[in-house]
């Protein structure tokens, strides 16, 4: 059984464009996009900015009506059933706001609960548990704006968590941690996933959709461009290689050089602090290290290495004609 049913989800925004002579431009940011997610599933969904992935979130957690299209959430329609969807999810977007600093944790999840209209029985057997379940247990009577970023997003995971609902949407809830932050903030989703919730998660971070998602749904432009497993999507390069050269202030010509070669699939530039990283995809592998080093010339480089592909080097393969 699917927790999560999307068919042909379109979303337009209408904008008006001009000071003295006024038009009205369509912006389609969801177009016939349909997936599933079954029960207790922690799927990804990925894609570019702009690509659509929080506009579909908001359509799916009823809080824009789609254009066209359906979705079912527990299989209630999101647009007629939209009161019954919204008591059976809990969703959260990546940022600090939704908590009261003043308060502490404890009475921040209390607030809520009441807002929820949790029965207070439940809500005081329940809100240690939360709180334990995000480790904030030792910092439960603390005012929140003591909190740092990563514990301020674990009470908000907290707070969703109240009413305890089936299916969770989290919209890049990572976005803007430190690294330890950020790893407690996955661990806890990890255990969320244990507990037999059902996830939607969108993340631009690469590593953390391959660490904890089942399956990827990569859309861009409103499509859906793959629909599979991580490492299924990373069969779609298996046969490349992606050639890196650390390169000292290289030149757009010099790009566009190497990215003309036949032999190269996809060019990228990564800046690295005072260097930068050439990414090289091919299926040549090392044969066309002399042409690359022909092109950059005098150019400074650094250290070289030959790789194997990741799901970052697959997602950039699935929407590079686009980007």
């Amino acid at each position: 059984m699917n927790s999560i049913e999307v068919e042909h989800l379109k979303r337009i925004y209408t904008t008006t464009m001009g000071v003295v002579k006024r038009t009205i431009k369509e912006v389609v940011a969801v177009d016939d996009l349909s997936f599933s997610i079954s029960n207790g599933e922690l799927f990804g969904l990925l894609g570019p900015n702009g690509a659509g992935k929080t506009t579909t979130i908001k359509m799916l957690t009823t809080l824009l009506i789609p254009t066209a299209g359906s979705a079912r959430i527990r299989g209630f329609d999101i647009v007629k059933d939209a009161r019954k969807v919204r008591s059976t999810i809990g969703f959260i977007f990546g940022g600090e706001r939704g908590l009261y600093w003043r308060l502490s944790a404890a009475d921040n999840l209390r607030y809520f609960a009441s807002l929820y209209f949790v029965d207070p029985e439940v809500s005081r057997k329940r809100i240690p548990y939360l709180l334990e379940l995000v480790g904030l247990q030792d910092r439960a009577q603390e005012k929140v704006e003591g909190y740092s970023r990563g514990m301020k997003q674990r009470l908000h995971i907290a707070r969703t968590l109240l009413h305890d609902p089936d299916i969770l949407f989290l919209d890049e809830p990572t976005i803007g941690l430190d690294p330890v932050g950020a790893r407690e903030l996955r661990q806890v989703i990890h255990n969320l996933h244990d507990d037999g919730k059902t996830i939607l998660l969108t993340t631009h971070y690469m590593f953390e959709a391959d660490e904890l998602c089942e399956r990827i749904a990569v859309i861009n432009k409103g499509n859906l461009v793959a629909l599979d497993s991580p490492q299924g999507l990373k069969e779609h390069v298996r046969d490349m290689n992606v050639l890196e050269i650390e390169v000292f202030g290289i030149q757009q010509d010099r790009i566009d050089s190497i990215r003309a070669l036949p032999q190269t699939d996809s060019v990228s530039v990564v800046d690295r602090d005072q260097r930068q990283l050439l990414q090289i995809h091919s299926v040549f592998g090392s044969e066309i290290l002399p042409k690359i080093l022909a092109i950059l010339g005098t150019l400074p480089t650094g250290k070289v290495a030959l790789r194997e592909p990741t799901l970052e080097d697959a997602y950039v393969q699935l929407v590079k004609e686009e980007v």
